[in-house]
């Protein structure tokens, strides 16, 4: 099947001048010297915060060195077609809008009030029609934002907008990951079956899987399975011994996500702390063995004042020619919301320069070259893959959705697909040890 069209709106190349006769921009402060950020917005898309970079008004109206990305904004086909289709063909103006509002002063709020001072805002209008097949910049150069100071001009802020295709593969649980669904792939109204999935939890004092999905299971994959999870298997609070299974349609398995590490209470409490996280494997058939692709980490995180709790986690790829001691790379790291849920992301666009590629390529580490021929991941680029993730005890079906640049086998997209159902239980191994899990992930009498 053919992948589902995305679009991706991308704005960088901030920069700001501000003339020397403007108004300072809290008590005692220049505008020169004062952070300045503005939020963007696209339509009615929850607004991104940027940075922007100061320089002086005196340089000429070269385009800023400055190359990082401020905000990218995500649009699927039904995204698409409420911003240039039926929905406006009264009004006759199918343009999305990108708003731009600029700041000086510190982000934040102080008694309930905005903490920055309104610069100016500005609006570009962006048509795209067209923007999932053919990639377009909307602007790239100076605007003129807010009022002219007497005698002098007015501020300006330098910025490109682009949009670029973005086709993904799109595939769709049709149950929760721990009831052992099938999983569909959809393009348009078109559902069609392409793996299924089989749920396992493995007696704590078997460390070998008990999923009937793999007949034999190679010497080198239990290593890496004892060998991450060995110095964590103790008695007490625990959740251990889950996996998931993902088979083609011919009954073949393509990717497994196993649980490595416990998911241990931290002394005192009923939670899985950051500082002592369960883990889960994910690993791709090759070889006539299981090969470790990437490693994902899981924790729960409290929420301050009145916020609530949290599902904490950092996903690494791990290189071909790991062994059981070496680090990957992190290319994930962030938090959901434990009882609202929320959508696990790997996106690096952000990673690379606006203006070097119309496919943005990465480097974790962001250096000067963003790691072309040096990383050993540079492959993984632009948006890599989301999956919605719901909420503690809620009945789940993750949507997973995977750039198609990063999918040339069944195998491939069985690695995202076992990652998703990881992250997915991860909501469950993390829930407070108070509270009793589902029938489904309490088959052994040491949990919970």
């Amino acid at each position: 099947m053919d992948p589902c069209p995305f679009v991706r709106v991308l704005v960088g190349n901030l920069s700001l001048k501000i003339p020397g006769a403007a108004r300072p921009a809290g008590a005692g402060v220049h505008p020169s010297t004062a952070p300045c950020y503005c939020k963007i917005r696209l339509n009615n898309l929850p607004y991104q915060t940027a940075v922007v970079p100061l320089v002086q008004p005196g340089s000429d109206n070269a385009p800023p060195q400055t190359v990082a990305l401020a905000a990218a904004f995500h649009l699927s086909k039904a995204d698409l077609d409420r911003i240039v289709g039926k929905s406006s063909i009264f009004s006759g103006d199918r343009s999305a809008r990108l708003k731009v509002a600029i700041y000086t002063g510190r982000r934040g709020t102080t008694c309930g009030m905005s903490s920055g001072r309104l610069l100016g805002k500005l609006t570009l209008p962006l048509d795209l029609k067209g923007a999932g097949e053919k990639a377009a910049v909307f602007h790239n150069g100076w605007i003129p934002v807010g009022k002219s100071s007497k005698g002098g001009s007015a501020s300006q802020i330098h910025l490109t907008v682009r949009a670029d295709p973005d086709p993904r593969f799109v595939f769709e649980f049709d149950s929760d990951p721990e009831c052992s669904p099938q999983v569909f792939q959809l393009q348009g109204n078109m559902r069609q079956p392409v793996f299924t999935c089989k749920f396992s939890c493995r007696n704590p004092s078997d460390r070998h899987l008990q999923s009937r999905s793999l007949q034999s299971e190679p010497s080198s994959s239990r290593n890496w399975l004892v060998s991450f999870g060995s110095d964590r298997e103790r008695s007490g609070k625990e959740r251990k011994g889950w996996s998931i299974t993902v088979h083609d349609l011919s009954g073949s398995p393509v990717a497994l996500a196993s649980m490595v590490t416990p998911f241990v209470a931290s002394p005192g409490t009923d939670r899985v702390s950051r500082s002592n996280p369960g883990a889960w494997l994910i690993l791709r058939p090759g070889d006539a063995t299981w090969q470790p692709w990437g490693r994902l980490e899981a924790w729960r995180e409290r929420g301050g004042g009145a916020a609530a709790d949290g599902l904490g986690y950092r996903f690494e790829l791990l290189p071909e020619t790991a062994s059981a001691m070496c680090s990957g790379v992190s290319i994930a790291e962030s938090t959901l919301s434990a009882s609202k849920g929320g959508k696990f992301t790997i996106d690096l666009t952000s990673t690379q320069p606006l203006g070097r590629t119309f496919s943005p390529g990465c480097s974790p580490r962001g250096s000067g070259d963003f790691g072309y021929g040096l990383w050993p991941f540079s492959s993984y680029r632009g948006f890599v893959m989301s999956s919605t993730v719901d909420g503690e005890g809620k009945c789940s079906r993750p949507t997973v959705e995977v750039g198609v640049q990063h999918v040339t086998c069944a195998e491939d997209a069985a690695a995202f697909v076992a990652l998703s159902a990881a992250i997915d239980l991860s909501m469950d191994a993390c829930r407070l040890f108070s509270h009793k899990l589902r029938k489904e992930l309490s088959h052994s009498d040491s949990m919970r």
